[in-house]
């Protein structure tokens, strides 16, 4: 099934691709951008996106590496924290002087 009309791409191809590239580097992170460098190809309007997002995702080979699951908590925590102190508003370091 043709995925992406304007550069030719399809399902077996973006399958192929991921396996290529898990073959190659078992723990990359494969993205959207990745799968067209390694086809030779660039995104042109984007209409395909959802499709080829979904072929991706139906990609036995797509799992994220055990080892590099943990990142998105860690991530998420240090945006809670901000790189900030606790008496970031004015109001506080006003109070505290």
């Amino acid at each position: 099934m043709i995925v992406c009309h304007c550069t030719n791409i399809s399902d077996h191809d973006i399958r192929a691709a991921i396996d290529w590239m898990r073959t190659a580097d078992p723990q990359t992170i494969i993205t959207p951008g990745k799968i067209y460098h390694a086809l030779g190809k660039s995104a042109d309007c984007g209409g395909c996106m959802p499709l080829f997002l979904d072929t991706m995702r139906s990609s036995d080979s797509l799992e994220v590496p055990m080892q590099l699951r943990a990142l998105r908590a860690a991530v998420t925590q240090e945006k809670a924290d901000e790189g900030r102190s606790k008496g970031h508003r004015i109001s506080q370091q006003i109070s505290a002087a």
